[in-house]
């Protein structure tokens, strides 16, 4: 926005008396003078004058003008002067090359236009069902998981859910992550105050040892590729972390990031489809398989913990916009999310 003018020439003014060529005592030329002087209109001037007067910097005598009033606190220029700031920018910029934007504004554009009253109501605080229902049948149909849509609760992104998961087991448990992990998993759960235990990693998963040894109450972990070693557990290793949540009547926190970029063949299947005994919180986002400004994610819930998430998390309005849901879902729903995986599969070969 452009300083007004009167703005302009009033910190100017103020800036020389603050600087001491303006003394206490002088006399500012007239509204006609100064108007001449500087370019300004004589209504700028008074204007100006009139803000430097009633802040305290000068004072007007009738039929004598403007006198510069004596400052004994000043002890240098305030931090509120106007000073010209360094504009921010978006130096880097990370454009997914694989994903089909126009295909994205299409499905915008669709939705929008469908005009569909739903998208100007607040969303329920699981997520908005369009798109509960949407994840539902893309897992049965692309993973072969089956997940009831009322176990499902849309967040905006992992570190969102990973925060609903400490919320929902409690803040006294211990939670085992692997060591290395994706740093934001440890630095989450440190945000909010609960103890961890890093175990170490073996060539396939978290080493038997460290899982005999125990120490923790909650398993975190993330089978497919995980960061950043690159180790994805195998079946048997799978197995292993779902025989220590049934032997420590607990829970796996699975964190599937990037599964879908699964290669060769078809994945190896997740703990959740693996698991017979409801032991599992499924996480996963959108943010790598679509896009890192797609802040969504979502994370499936066993029947057991649907009655904690809704005392201790279920009053808190969902953090994703509702357009955001319905243009996600309508995308699902589409066969474009599918398209779009097969695609990058392909590019990975």
């Amino acid at each position: 926005m452009t300083q007004k003018k009167y703005y302009k020439l009033y910190s100017e003014i103020r800036t020389l008396i603050l600087s001491g060529e303006y003394k206490a005592g002088d006399k500012l030329p007239s509204k006609r003078v100064m108007a001449d002087k500087t370019g300004y209109s004589q209504i700028t001037v008074a204007t100006a004058y009139d803000i430097l007067q009633s802040e305290g910097y000068i004072t007007s005598l009738e039929r004598s003008g403007y006198f510069v009033c004596k400052i004994d606190s000043f002890v240098g220029a305030s931090n509120t002067e106007q000073k010209p700031f360094d504009k921010l920018s978006d130096v880097k910029v990370f454009a997914d090359e694989d994903f089909e934007h126009s295909v994205w504004l299409k499905t915008v554009r669709k939705v929008v236009s469908d005009g569909d009253k739903r998208l100007f109501c607040k969303a329920p605080n699981e997520g908005c069902a369009v798109l509960r229902n949407a994840i539902s049948d893309y897992l049965l149909r692309y993973r072969g998981m089956c997940a009831n849509p009322k176990n499902i609760i849309i967040g905006s992104g992992s570190e969102q859910l990973y925060q609903s998961v400490v919320k929902i087991l409690g803040r006294d448990k211990v939670f085992g992550i692997e060591k290395p992990c994706y740093a934001q998993i440890k630095a989450v759960y440190d945000s909010e105050g609960v103890k961890v235990r890093e175990l170490s990693m073996g060539k396939n998963g978290i080493e038997s040892a460290e899982i005999q040894k125990g120490g923790f109450d909650v398993l975190h972990v993330t089978p497919f590729n995980s960061y950043p070693s690159g180790i994805t557990a195998d079946v048997a290793k799978r197995y292993e972390y779902l025989a220590w949540a049934e032997k420590n009547s607990s829970y796996v926190v699975e964190d599937d990031f990037a599964s879908e970029f699964f290669m060769p063949g078809h994945p190896i299947q997740s703990l959740y489809a693996l698991d017979s005994r409801s032991s599992v919180i499924y996480i996963n986002t959108f943010s790598k398989s679509l896009s890192p400004s797609m802040r969504v994610g979502y994370m499936i819930l066993p029947d057991s913990l649907l009655d904690a998430y809704a005392k201790k998390q279920g009053i808190f309005s969902c953090s994703v916009p509702v357009l955001d849901q319905y243009v996600l879902a309508e995308f699902i729903n589409s066969g474009n999310f599918e398209r779009h995986l097969s695609r990058v599969r392909r590019k990975m070969k």
